[in-house]
Order: structure tokens, then C-alpha cells, then sequence
């Protein structure tokens, strides 16, 4: 790892900090629903942050949260630059995060096949031999 990707995977680390706790703290918007910072990712230019997000609730919840993030960008932003320190402070995007909708999607797969493992269990449970129960030669006595 070189010297700007670890400079910028540390400001990445704190944005996150900071962020989290801010929305935690000081946003206090009444849209604003159960919200976990789960990344930030930051240009190698450090001019440009992501931010990943997941709300806990409904897609209204969801969707008021978003509102309340882009009312909030501002703020954070100039507390990210006040904290920080550095010479130009990165531009915020929220962008909620597919993880929870990827896992439940996975789950679902698993909870397919699982189904379908037991139906082939069924089967063969109740299944007998085409042929004889043992196919090989023995010697004749």
C-alpha cells in the first residue's frame, strides 16, 4: 500500500467517524430514521467522498432519511473540513447501501435450495434400485 492510498483509506476511516457521529449527535432532523454509516470511500485526489449508508425500517423511512441527508450534507460537510483539518474539504454524496437487500436476496437463494435439497432427500429416501441392491460379481460357491 502506498503512501497516498493509506493517507486516503485513513481519511476515508475518519470521515466515517466523524459523519456517524455527527448524525448521531447533532442532526437532529425528525426525518431522519435509524441510519448506520457502513463506508466511506474517498477519490485518490481526496476531493470526493462516498458515503454508504443503510436505514433500518420501510422505504418511506428510507426515502425521508435520503431528504434529511441532503438538508444535512452542508453541516457535515464543514464539520468534516473543521475536524479534518485538510487544506480542501471532499465533497459528501450519501448513497444508500445494497447489502441488506444483497442479503436477503442471498438468504432467499439458500432458503431455495435448501427446499430443494430436501425434496430430493424425500425422494431418494423412498427410492430402490434399478437393478439388484448389490450390481457386483461374486465368486461362485
Amino acid at each position: 500500500m502506498s503512501a497516498s492510498e493509506a493517507r486516503q483509506r485513513k481519511l476515508a476511516e475518519r470521515i466515517q467517524h466523524i459523519v456517524a457521529e455527527m448524525l448521531e449527535s447533532r442532526v437532529k432532523d425528525p426525518r431522519m430514521g435509524f441510519i448506520t454509516v457502513t463506508d466511506v470511500r474517498v477519490t485518490p485526489d481526496l476531493r470526493e467522498a462516498s458515503i454508504f449508508y443503510t436505514v433500518l425500517g420501510s422505504a418511506e423511512d428510507q426515502e425521508n432519511t435520503r431528504v434529511a441527508l441532503d438538508s444535512a450534507t452542508g453541516l457535515l460537510r464543514s464539520e468534516v473540513g473543521r475536524q479534518t483539518g485538510i487544506k480542501f474539504t471532499p465533497t459528501l454524496t450519501f448513497i444508500a447501501d445494497a447489502v441488506p437487500e444483497n442479503a436477503r436476496h442471498v438468504e432467499d437463494l439458500l432458503a431455495q435450495a435448501a427446499a430443494a435439497d430436501a425434496e430430493v432427500h424425500q425422494q431418494a429416501s423412498n427410492a430402490r434400485y434399478a437393478g439388484d441392491a448389490d450390481p457386483y460379481r461374486h465368486p461362485v460357491e
